[in-house]
Formats: structure tokens, C-alpha cells, sequence
């Protein structure tokens, strides 16, 4: 009898995989793998797991980004086709997965981030590097303190009637969505999908992962399978994130900014976007310098003061 029979008698009968099922048995199946080419280290998975889990893998996908490694004696890592929106569903699947540890502030307390920075020039030059630190107001009711370039920026609490967009407070956030075709409707500010529309809604989910990555439980999954929702976006191979690990990135022809996945867990990495400088010709000012910059968080968390670290 063949896999693929057994695959079919197994299945008979059998509820279908949750999102956040189908992503841990992903994860699984991932590290048992690679526990096969480590000896001793932890015991084989079972036959009837790895078969489920390929079945989830063959319902999910229909076309995308994704790893694929077999067994043998040197890298058997390959390609399969993966579509944009693929990736970002399994994207947003890992989220949800995540989700339990992420920490709730209090409105006291204080979002920590710890960003690598790379500028690369595109016509060739030193790369230009920072590490910054920011400790941002969860309500915005205290004083901030960020790091941007490496500059540091003393921002005075906002002001009882300031509001944001995308917001960047906790209460805020919490108030948006997690309904994708919601969350989309809201990036598009209530209009009809129009190339120029759907630009400035890829944009708006740019910018709302800009913002303090501790986000409400499923806010970021929704944003991840809203812009599946986009038509246009599109999937570009061989990204490498900032911090070394190799990715794939998401993004939209109109839009400057691309969103950067882990190429094996779907994580998200980070953001990656064109730039330049301004030098001034015949009394105006003109684009000059360009470059990518990309932005990779190291660290995030909740504390309760200004210059408290996280505890590792």
C-alpha cells in the first residue's frame, strides 16, 4: 500500500486542522527533521504525524515560498512555488502560534525595542549600520525616549486629543479590527479596490508595522492575511534579513516598502525599503544618495521604566 492511500484511509473521518494546528504541526515536523541528521539528540517522529502534517501541507498550499528538505548525504534544501498570499497566510498562522507570549502592557508602562538598521547605497559604498533603543509611552501619557539613526529623540507625552494613524497606543490598538476583510476595508479608508487604493492600504499595513511591535493577539495576523487580500503584491525571492537569516520578502509594485519573512518558519523579520538623501541643485532640492535600508527588530518588550532592559 502506498503513502498516499494511507494518507486517504487516515484522513477518512478525521475534524480538519486548525490554523493554529496545522502551524505547530509544521514546526514539529521541521525540528524532527532536522533531529534525524543529530543522532541521539530526540526520538524520530511518528510515520502517521509526518503523514498528517503533509496532508495540512498539500491543502494549504496551492502555490508559494517555501522549504522543502529531504533527506540525504549533502543540502537537499529546495524551492517549491509558494504564491505571495500563501506565505503571508502561513505567516499569519505562525503569528497566532507566537501569540501566547506576547506580554499585555499596563497603560504605566513602556514598549523596549532594540532595532538593527542597515543602509545599503545602490550604486555601491560602505554600508552604514545602527543599533537603536527606544522606550515608547504605552498610553502615550508619559514622555518617550527613542533612538533613530542613532540620534536620540526626547518626545513629550501626546497631547489628550492627538490621535494617530496607524495608532501606535496599546487602548488604540486594540480598538482595530482583527477581522481581515475589516482591517482592509480600514487600511483602504472605506474606498473601492483601485491600483491606487490597494498601494496606499500595502501602504498602510507598512506603516502600521513600523509602530511598537507588541500588537493586541491577532491584530498582526489579520494585517498579514489582509494584504493576502491586495491584488498585486507579489513575492521576491533571496531576501536576506539584516541580522544574516535568509528571508523572502512580500511586496507592491507601487510601494516602496517590502515585508520580510524567515524563508523556513514564516517569521516576520522585518521591513526593507528604498531611500535617498537630498542634495540642492540650482536653489531646489533634489533626491539623491539612494539606498535600502532594512530594518530588523533584535529585541522587544514591556517595562516599566525608561532605560529597563528586559529580562533575557
Amino acid at each position: 500500500m502506498d503513502d498516499l492511500t494511507r494518507v486517504r484511509q487516515m484522513e477518512t473521518g478525521t475534524p480538519p486542522l486548525t490554523h493554529e494546528a496545522r502551524s505547530a504541526a509544521r514546526v514539529r515536523l521541521r525540528s524532527a527533521i532536522s533531529a534525524e541528521k543529530r543522532p541521539r539528540r530526540c526520538a524520530a517522529l511518528s510515520r502517521r504525524l509526518v503523514l498528517r502534517v503533509a496532508v495540512a501541507a498539500t491543502v494549504a498550499a496551492v502555490a508559494g515560498t517555501a522549504v522543502v528538505t529531504t533527506r540525504g548525504g549533502e543540502d537537499a534544501s529546495r524551492m517549491t512555488t509558494l504564491s505571495a498570499a500563501q506565505v503571508l497566510h502561513r505567516a499569519a498562522d505562525r503569528s497566532r502560534s507566537d501569540s501566547a507570549g506576547l506580554p499585555v502592557p499596563r497603560d504605566d508602562q513602556y514598549f523596549y525595542t532594540r532595532t538593527f538598521i542597515t543602509q545599503k547605497p545602490l550604486e555601491g559604498g560602505r554600508t552604514k549600520t545602527w543599533t537603536d533603543e527606544s522606550w515608547l509611552s504605552v498610553d502615550g501619557s508619559k514622555p518617550s525616549k527613542r533612538q533613530q539613526h542613532g540620534k536620540i529623540h526626547n518626545d513629550p507625552p501626546r497631547s489628550k486629543h492627538e490621535r494617530l494613524w496607524p495608532p501606535t497606543v496599546y487602548s488604540d490598538l486594540k480598538k482595530l479590527p482583527t477581522d481581515p476583510e475589516k482591517l482592509l476595508d480600514l487600511f483602504r479608508h472605506g474606498f473601492k479596490s483601485t491600483p491606487e487604493n490597494d498601494a496606499s492600504a500595502f501602504l498602510q499595513a507598512c506603516q502600521l508595522m513600523k509602530g511598537p511591535q507588541v500588537m493586541p493577539p491577532g491584530l498582526q495576523a489579520a494585517a498579514f492575511e489582509a494584504l493576502a487580500k491586495i491584488p498585486g503584491v507579489r513575492l521576491d525571492h533571496n531576501q536576506v534579513d539584516v541580522l544574516g537569516r535568509p528571508g523572502i520578502a512580500i511586496s507592491h509594485p507601487k510601494a516602496a516598502f517590502t515585508f520580510v519573512f524567515d524563508r523556513e518558519t514564516y517569521d516576520y523579520l522585518g521591513l526593507r525599503t528604498k531611500g535617498s538623501g537630498l542634495k540642492r541643485v540650482k536653489g531646489g532640492w533634489e533626491q539623491d544618495g539612494w539606498y535600502y535600508e532594512t530594518r530588523s527588530l533584535e529585541d522587544l518588550g514591556v517595562v516599566d521604566r525608561i532605560g529597563q532592559r528586559p529580562q533575557s
